[in-house]
Parts: structure tokens; sequence; C-alpha cells
């Protein structure tokens, strides 16, 4: 009777056992490995001014990190859209800002975390729809001589 009872207990103990590793890796972050990781979990952050606010626009911000991937220093904006006014540039700056805001600290690996430490890192955000590129084809060019 007393191997009845336990039998329950163990395996609801092994459940536990089994099920823990699973929450705990839940839980952690994703840590980042390679500057591509890092670029892709920026632009998941990204929230552009909605646009019926504001006109598209690209910019560019430079950032630096230190090993724990926190945000080192000020960041700083080195390049916004031509033609586009004022109250479009600085909503466009906020949203930069509330991106490495949101983001920030990075869950860097200790081998990710030691590369990038203190090195800038431009990062442009896109909200304008390029045009495409137009192919060039060797028959299709006309020469004079």
């Amino acid at each position: 009777m007393v191997s009845a009872r336990r039998k329950p207990s163990i395996w609801f103990a092994a459940a536990l056992v089994w099920l823990a590793p699973a929450v705990h890796a839940q839980a952690e972050p994703q840590q980042l490995d390679t500057i591509k990781d890092v670029f892709a979990k920026l632009y998941s952050c990204w929230r552009p001014p909605p646009a019926s606010r504001t006109n598209p626009m690209d910019i560019t911000v430079i950032v630096s990190f230190n090993r724990e991937g926190a945000i080192l220093g000020q960041p700083r904006i080195t390049y916004e859209s031509a033609n586009v006014g004022d109250n479009d540039r600085i909503a466009y700056r906020i949203a930069v800002m509330e991106t490495l805001q949101r983001c920030a600290p990075l869950p860097f690996t200790e081998g990710l975390g030691g590369a990038v430490a203190g090195r800038p890192l431009a990062v442009t955000f896109r909200s304008r729809k390029r045009p495409p590129k137009q192919e060039k084809r060797a028959w299709l060019i006309q020469k004079i001589l």
C-alpha cells in the first residue's frame, strides 16, 4: 500500500524535473551572438510614428553598448531624410530613442559583449519604401558609335 501512494508523487516529481529546464529556458531571454542578431533585435523593437501623423523618413543613429548590453554614452542621430518637416523629425527622433530604451540592455553572449563593447554601431531605421532598382541589361543599353 505504501508503494501505491508513492507512485503518484514520484510521477509528479518526475514531471517537475522534466519541465523545470523548459520553464527556465523560456524565462531567460535569447542571447545575441552575432552583429546580425543585434540589428535584428533592434529592428524588432522599432515602432515608427503612425503614418497618419508623420511623413515616412529614414533615420540613422550611432550607438555604443557595454559588455552587458547597456547603452554606453549618448546615442547620436547622424542622418535624417531630406525634405521632411521639423515635426516629423522630432517624432522620428523620439521613436528611435524609445526603441533603444525598449531594447536595452541587450542580452549579449560573453564573446559578443567583448567584441562590441565601446564600438559604435550605425543603425538605420527605414520607413520609406525604396524604389526597385532598374536592372541594366547589356542588350538594352544604347551604344552610340
